[in-house]
């Protein structure tokens, strides 16, 4: 069944008409307090949320401390080798248990009061104790509260605020078979590489969703860094943008496609000359011989705009990027966003991957400044909803395969956040 005959429906923000090729969403998604209180509820309060990556918390007593849709949580390693993800608030009187953002501790203690708590949880200490009654913490309710679901893929660990979740596994489904092409680039593991990036930006956090994935305005906003590849990597080894996108179930969704930058991973550009070449045929061969030469190519060449929903975005390109983001009102939201990099590459081949992901995907970089600027454009836009009410996102939607600028990506998004958003009222 093509995307056209199985998409027919209406609602307040959707208009997904199969039958005559539209898809509309609603400009007061994008706006209204009531839509974005209504997203804590029924999307963050409910999907699976990117907490961080193993490579942070590696050694034993290794944490980092972060705001996960307005929680503050702690994610440590602790003393035993255990992964955990506590709410970072002292259940004594509510203070912060750790204000570093990231360190090395056996412990955590409110500075407030003192009391103390173990890096598995357990509340080991309180000054006065002895004015406290026998048996005070004896069922664990003054431990550390831990997020209700924390569960990994591949070493990106996910929290879920809801218990009764489905398994992180199943609500992976689809988009498994694209964060393995990602991870299998590594031969000892992935890791961070470098800190954390942290920014805001003054519009509404589904625009950068349908940004991630979105391979219509690369051409138009980008084609600064378009002339720059042309003038400065000696040549389009992999030229073209030829590709397509995919929905892949649960409002997870990407675009692959060939380009013309260098990969670290292994694809080679004139500008890194003769050792770049050695360099990247040595990872070649390993990644043909432990995949075959099909799976390795796809691996090497191939680049990945990937969307995991809610918020998290996988970008497989000139470097690999995690980013997540958050939205503290309907026009803001704050970004974090992560290096990812094979533990066993060469600084040789880790400086050019620094030096792509910079250039390009970084705040100060080629692509980042221009989307941020055109996505508080189109916030800023929406101050006329009155007069043109109506996204449109119709593009390739009458094709049986969409590429690479067609827009199935972004309505694999919208579908299931409608379906999230609007599903009370359409039981009722």
């Amino acid at each position: 069944m093509t995307e056209k005959q199985s998409s027919n429906s209406r609602s307040l923000y959707v208009i997904d008409d199969g039958d005559r090729g539209l898809f509309k969403v609603a400009r007061t998604a994008f706006v209204e307090k009531d839509v974005f209180a209504l997203e804590q509820q029924r999307i963050f309060e409910r999907c699976w949320l990117y907490l961080g990556h193993e490579s942070e918390v590696a050694r034993p007593n290794d944490f980092v401390t972060r705001a996960i849709s307005g929680r503050n949580l702690i994610f440590n390693r602790d003393s035993k080798g255990g992964v955990n993800a506590f709410y970072n608030t002292c259940t004594h009187r509510g203070a912060f248990v750790c204000r570093e953002a990231k360190g090395n501790s056996k412990l955590f203690q409110c500075f407030y009061h003192g009391w103390a708590f173990s890096n598995e949880g357990a509340l080991i200490d309180q000054p006065g104790k002895d004015a406290y009654c026998e048996g005070f913490n004896d069922n664990g309710s003054s431990n550390l509260a831990r997020v209700e679901r924390l569960e990994n893929y591949r070493g990106l660990y996910f929290i879920n605020f809801d218990r009764n979740a489905v398994s992180l596994d199943a609500y992976l489904g689809g988009v498994k078979e694209y964060i393995d092409l990602v991870m299998d680039q590594a031969e000892t593991g992935m890791e961070i590489a470098g800190g954390t990036q942290q920014y805001a930006i003054d519009a509404n956090w589904k625009l950068l969703c349908e940004n991630s994935i979105d391979g219509y305005h690369g051409g138009v906003t980008h084609a600064t860094y378009m002339d720059y590849l042309v003038n400065t990597v000696g040549g389009m080894t992999n030229s073209g943008m030829g590709g397509g996108g995919r929905q892949l179930g649960g409002g997870h969704a990407v675009i692959e496609y060939a380009a013309p930058w260098g990969r670290p991973v292994a694809q080679h550009v004139p500008a890194w000359g003769a050792d770049g070449k050695k360099d990247v045929d040595a990872i070649m061969t390993r990644l043909i011989a432990k995949y075959g030469e099909e799976r390795a190519k796809r691996i090497a060449l191939m680049n990945r705009n990937i969307l995991i929903f809610p918020n998290l975005v996988l970008n497989d390109i000139m470097a690999i990027t995690l980013r997540s983001f958050y939205p503290l009102a309907p026009d803001r939201m704050h970004v974090n966003a992560w290096a990812l990099a094979p533990k066993e590459e060469t600084p040789t081949m880790r400086e050019r991957r620094l030096f792509n992901f910079l250039e390009f995907l970084g705040p100060g970089g080629f692509a980042t400044p221009d989307d941020v600027e055109a996505l508080e454009m189109c916030q800023r836009g929406y101050k006329n909803l009155r007069a043109v009410a109506w996204n449109d996102i119709s593009k390739g939607m009458n094709r049986e395969q969409p590429g690479t600028t067609d827009e199935l990506q972004m309505r694999a998004f919208w579908r299931q956040w409608n379906t999230l958003m609007t599903a009370k009222e359409a039981a009722e």
